[in-house]
């Protein structure tokens, strides 16, 4: 083999590394946007906890609201002056709470699950992706 075969193989591995390196940098560029657009979903369901948040302090709320209700109930009931239309009366205004909080659960539940099959879904592209990059970087 003479110097010039030597240094035309040469060439040629490097050129093929050079196309290689360019496809890296391509596929590298690519992983940046998915990166940008995970943060972007990201930052999407910390809007959605923190909304969840609210939705349970609310509910917290209510559900204070309620055993308030229901020890005035209570005391209510002990007292003999109290007729029982006023009792009835009371006991479908906690029903009807109590009907709301379900549905306001229901609701909230519905939203969880959306978010938790979301992040699944994220955290599927991100292990994906993390497979990619540790074979770019075997390759180099």
């Amino acid at each position: 083999m003479t110097n010039e075969d030597f240094q035309r193989i040469v060439l040629e591995e490097l050129k093929g590394l050079r196309t290689d390196v360019s496809g890296l940098k391509e596929d590298v560029s690519g992983l940046k946007e998915d990166v940008s657009g995970l943060k972007e979903d990201v930052s999407g369901l910390k809007e959605d906890v923190s909304g969840l948040k609210e939705d349970v302090s609310g509910l917290k709320e209510d559900v204070s609201g309620l055993k308030e209700g229901q020890r005035s109930l209570e005391s209510r009931i002990t007292n003999l002056e109290m007729g029982q239309r006023q009792i009835i009366e009371k006991l479908d205004s906690v029903y009807e709470q109590t009907a709301m909080l379900t549905e306001f659960k229901t609701e909230v539940n519905q939203k969880l699950d959306t978010i938790i099959e979301e992040n699944v879904a994220i955290k599927e592209i991100i292990g994906v992706h993390e497979i990619d990059l540790r074979r770019i970087k075997k390759i180099i």
